[in-house]
């Protein structure tokens, strides 16, 4: 009998437990899912960062920790976390995300905002180009930035992706490291961000680089708030250079009330709903992941402490 910790907020629990007994009893593992076993009979933890869990170091018989959320910045550098941290990648989580992009990429290139906001009367035609004439830079093509991608390409966006080492992707142009963003960037009209957060991308977007898009570019960030210098965008934002920005994530959650993006009326706030881990598909994936250890073979998505993802 496996002793399985749940760790993440009590009022996730109730969406979870179904979900994970499910997943287990039909993979034939038998699992004693819990959220308050002793740390030392714990044999993993499925945990987010949000969750009791914060001293790892008790755990000794702990053979991996599985977490629920994509993103792990926030719980990589923890000291006490010796055991194998595998990320979350779920399909679902995926298709969440490419739905919500691929969304707003349609907004920003059709004008939508315009038409929804004109009621004065008049009778305004404004025509946007066709979508090969709108070139679309991703950065950040892991799983999720590259799914965006294909189907961006599938509407028929020119697609740039860029990622800090080389990569090869159907229907993208492929560009990596510090020459590469710079072309990646350059003359960009639609700019989304998939990147992790780790001390090489904080601040990529900031003054130097939004200067290189193509004026009035639009920005689309589902993926970390300090991935943008704030002031640079808001500078951006004032001149025109950067035409809106749609920002799902921030440095500071929720966005405090004072802050001026909420009043700036180039920029759209979303409270952090692009995607989002579903119980039933998140339950699988672990279970998979757990089954794998257990079987012997390699677990599935193993963070590197190093890259921090």
């Amino acid at each position: 009998m496996l002793n399985i910790l749940f760790s993440a907020q009590p009022e996730r629990w109730d969406e979870y437990k179904g979900p994970l007994n499910a997943a287990f009893a039909t993979a034939g593992l038998q699992a004693n899912i819990a959220r308050d076993h002793a740390p030392e009979a714990v044999d993993y933890i499925i945990f987010a960062p949000n969750g009791p869990v914060t001293d790892f170091s008790p755990y000794t018989k702990t053979k991996a920790v599985l977490s629920l959320w994509a993103g792990v910045e926030t719980v990589v550098d923890n000291p006490t976390l010796t055991q194998p941290l595998c990320r979350l990648v779920d399909p679902s989580l995926t298709a969440g995300m490419v739905e919500w992009v691929t969304g707003h990429t349609l907004r920003h290139h059709l004008g939508m905002d315009h038409h929804i906001r004109k009621q004065d009367g008049v009778w305004e035609e404004r025509f946007p180009p066709l979508a090969r004439k709108r070139p679309v830079t991703i950065l950040g093509t892991g799983a999720l930035g590259a799914a965006c991608g294909q189907a961006i390409h599938a509407l028929g966006f020119p697609v740039t992706g860029w990622s800090r080492t080389a990569k090869e992707l159907p229907n993208i142009r492929h560009l990596h490291g510090q020459d590469g963003l710079q072309a990646a960037l350059s003359g960009a009209e639609i700019v989304i961000l998939l990147l992790p957060q780790t001390p090489a991308t904080e601040n990529i977007l900031n003054a130097e680089t939004l200067a290189l898009l193509a004026p009035g570019a639009f920005i689309i960030n589902p993926g970390r708030g300090p991935l943008i210098d704030d002031d640079a965008l808001l500078a951006a934002l004032d001149s025109g250079q950067v035409g809106h920005a749609t920002l799902d994530v921030f440095r500071t959650e929720p966005l405090p009330a004072a802050h001026p993006y909420w009043a700036h009326p180039s920029v759209t706030v979303t409270p952090h709903i692009a995607s989002t881990t579903r119980p039933d598909t998140a339950a699988q994936i672990i279970c998979e992941n757990i089954s794998r250890a257990e079987a012997g073979q390699p677990l599935k998505h193993v963070v590197d402490r190093n890259r921090r993802y």
